[in-house]
Order: C-alpha cells, then sequence, then structure tokens
C-alpha cells in the first residue's frame, strides 16, 4: 500500500479543485478517477452549452477564455486538460475505487480494481452522473431504449419519443427535430422545466405550439414495445409508432457506495448525506463530501460555481489540525 495525506475520489473539476488546494499545502495526494479526466463532462452531448459563463467554471485561478458568451462541452474539456498541463495533477485515470474503510490506526484503507493506497484523510467528488433515474416501465431493457443523449444523427428521419422537460431532454427534442426526426415528448408535469436554459425555453415551447414537435403533458410513458409505446395521458392512453426511446430522466449520485464507506443519508426520498457544511466533513471523521455528490438526489443544488469552495474549505480544515 502506499500512503497519502490525501485520497481524492473524482478526477472532475471539483475534484481537480481539491488537488490544487492540496498542492498549495504540500499536501501528499493523489486523484483516482474510474474514467477520463473529467469524465462527466465528457459524456455531456457533443454540443452541449454550459448555462454558466466561463468566469463561473474557473478554477484554481486559472482564467477560462471562450469567445462565445456560454462555453459549449469540448471547450471546458480544453479547458480542464490545460488545468492538467499547468498542475501535473498527482492522478490515476481509469482506476475504480471498489471499497474506503478505516483500519484500527483510523487510517483509511482504500481498495481499487488495480491497487490499494494509505490515506489520513478522503474527499469524495464523484458527482452524480453515472447512475441514470429508471423509468420503471415494461420494455426500458429494450435496446432502443438510451438514458444518455450524445448527437442527432443517429435519429434523423426516425420517430423518437423523448421522456422528461429539463435541460438535457428539451435539448435532445430539438437537436433530434432539426435533423430530421419526427419527435414526441412526454412529460410528466404540465409545462417545461422551470430551470430550463432561458434562451432555450421559448424554442421548445414555440415548437410544440405550432406543432413541430409533439408533446404529451401531465402523462407517462406505461408500456415500450419493439416498434411501439403506450402513453397514459389526461385524456387516455395513446399508441404511437417509436423507433427510438431517450429517457432523459435524470440521474443519481451512487448512493449505496455512500452509505457503504459508512455516510449516513438522510431518511426521506432526497438521500442527502449528513456533513458538517462549515468543514465538508461528514459522520466519518476524516471523510469529506465535494461538489454535486452533496446533495444527494438533489442534483440541481450544487454546480461547479458554487461547489468550488469546498475545495479550499476542506483542505483548510485538515491543515488546521
Amino acid at each position: 500500500m502506499t500512503d497519502y495525506d490525501l485520497i481524492i475520489v473524482g478526477g472532475g473539476p471539483i475534484g481537480l479543485a481539491c488537488a490544487i488546494e492540496a498542492q498549495k499545502e504540500n499536501l501528499r495526494y493523489l486523484i483516482i478517477e474510474k474514467g477520463a479526466i473529467v469524465n462527466s463532462i465528457f459524456n455531456y452531448p457533443l454540443y452541449m452549452t454550459f448555462f454558466s459563463t466561463a468566469e463561473r467554471l474557473e478554477i484554481g485561478d486559472i482564467p477560462f477564455n471562450c469567445l462565445a458568451p456560454k462555453p459549449g462541452r469540448q471547450e471546458a474539456l480544453e479547458y480542464y486538460r490545460n488545468i492538467h498541463r499547468y498542475f501535473n495533477f498527482t492522478i490515476n485515470l481509469f482506476e475504480e475505487v471498489t471499497e474506503i474503510r478505516k483500519n484500527e490506526n483510523a487510517v483509511f484503507e482504500i481498495t481499487t480494481n488495480k491497487n490499494s493506497y494509505k490515506s489520513n484523510y478522503v474527499i469524495i467528488a464523484t458527482g452524480f452522473y453515472d447512475i441514470p433515474i429508471t423509468m420503471n416501465v415494461k420494455g426500458e431493457e429494450l435496446p432502443k431504449v438510451r438514458h444518455y443523449y450524445k448527437e442527432a444523427h443517429e435519429y434523423a428521419f426516425r420517430n423518437v419519443l423523448v421522456v422528461g422537460a429539463n435541460n438535457s431532454s428539451v435539448d435532445a427534442a430539438l437537436e433530434c427535430w432539426r435533423k430530421g426526426a419526427n419527435v414526441t415528448m412526454v412529460i410528466r408535469k404540465n409545462e417545461i422545466n422551470s430551470r430550463v436554459k432561458y434562451w432555450v425555453k421559448p424554442d421548445i415551447e414555440n415548437r410544440i405550439a405550432e406543432g413541430s414537435i409533439k408533446a404529451y403533458f401531465a402523462s407517462n410513458i406505461t408500456e415500450i414495445k419493439e416498434n411501439e409505446v403506450e402513453i397514459e395521458t389526461p385524456e387516455g392512453k395513446v399508441t404511437i409508432e417509436n423507433d427510438f426511446v431517450l429517457a432523459l430522466t435524470g440521474y443519481k449520485p451512487d448512493l449505496n457506495f455512500l452509505e457503504n464507506i459508512g455516510i449516513q443519508l438522510s431518511d426521506d426520498e432526497l438521500k442527502i448525506p449528513t456533513y458538517n457544511s462549515e468543514t465538508m466533513e461528514t459522520n466519518v471523521e476524516g471523510l469529506f463530501l465535494a461538489g454535486v455528490v452533496c446533495g444527494g438526489m438533489q442534483t440541481h443544488k450544487w454546480f461547479i460555481e458554487n461547489s468550488r469552495i469546498h475545495a479550499k474549505m476542506i483542505v483548510d480544515h485538515i491543515t488546521s489540525k
């Protein structure tokens, strides 16, 4: 086993921010990331545009230069790659943490699919994008059902059903329609989500109003078949022809992983982890949370721009000891 002062689980923007603060304090640290650097951003849709402006995505006081008012996925990947080039992080990519436990000396033992490590402190900065929230309907396991959306070309000239009314659903519906797909949306509520990007929301509402995109509000899918989908609407059951279902119904943190390492979650449906809001330390002494994972199922609560501060809060607390 290799000994560290701090191990950071997750190599997204907040994990990198934690490493920057650790470097400033000369801590012996390691980032362990199960995929590529900033893996969640890598898995975003190819042409996704952030809601945030570039300066609000900055970490380490390194400017994020962007010509457009809002940066896109490609620019963000370039920025965070350059952050790594600048700071030269100690980071293991494509290595997955499988277990974290404290030994009899109160030192954390971290087991991965490749190695084992010891560390005095651990930060969990794993985000929420790895586990889709399923619909739990018959036929959801069919290959035509997708919980992630990359680009529209595959769906051109096909009957596409998009589930949801958040940013990812709306972006996918508009992109697929513009590439020639016949797009239908199934929306559980009576309107498009109010958190949809303000420059996109009128676009989707106008496409629905003019009939270019069909939308069933206050509705739910009841069954997915090979060539059809059944929908329960306020007017009764509707069956439509279908080639693909984009079930962009959101994602959640790996709550089982948090519980298995001893972090207590709230008893309600929000499953909010227990932590000190001033230090980000959980109920397990020496184990910290940073970024979106702090919100449990409230994945809209924390973003890069409002959780960058977690890094300094944590490292300041560690060094104060």
